[in-house]
């Protein structure tokens, strides 16, 4: 396939990711600005708001951090608390139904893994065209492999 983009490449949420490290930094700063502006807080009261507010931005910082890495030996899947790294062989087929909150990939295991690095959330055209690299790429690479036998497509 011609249109099979080039390896190693990185899948991720663009806009999503934007969207949550830009209202991590807003939440901070806010809660940081009324901290220092409350006369009222003692410094233990200040610290522990200013420290609620890197929470909740760490928090966002990891909802940001998903995604997909391909390349010539496999797929990194790095999600929200765990990172998972796939043979080519490993990935049967890569979902994306209408209503999926992200990808899935069916695995020769026989389980299904989320793959939070395509989701459709803000940028929907977006999660289709990665999806269907991806799943591309998952084809050519089955394909490719000698070591794979062929799947039945009945």
């Amino acid at each position: 396939m011609s249109d099979l983009p080039a390896l190693p490449v990185v899948f991720r949420p663009g806009r999503t990711r934007v969207v949550l490290l830009t209202a991590g930094v807003a939440i901070l700063l806010v809660i940081s600005a009324v901290a220092m502006l409350l006369e009222q807080l003692g410094p233990g009261e200040r610290l522990s708001f200013i420290l609620t507010g890197a929470l909740v931005f760490w928090v966002l910082a990891q909802l940001a951090r998903v995604r997909v890495i391909a390349d010539d030996s496999g797929v990194t899947v790095v999600n929200i608390a765990s990172t998972r790294r796939l043979a080519w062989a490993e990935i049967l087929q890569v979902n994306l139904r209408p209503g999926d909150p992200w990808v899935f990939l069916n695995l020769s295991d026989g389980t299904s893994l989320p793959a939070l690095g395509i989701q459709p959330g803000i940028d929907k055209q977006q999660a289709i065209r990665d999806a269907r690299a991806l799943r591309a790429l998952a084809e050519a690479r089955a394909i490719s492999d000698p070591e794979t036998p062929p799947q039945d497509q009945g």
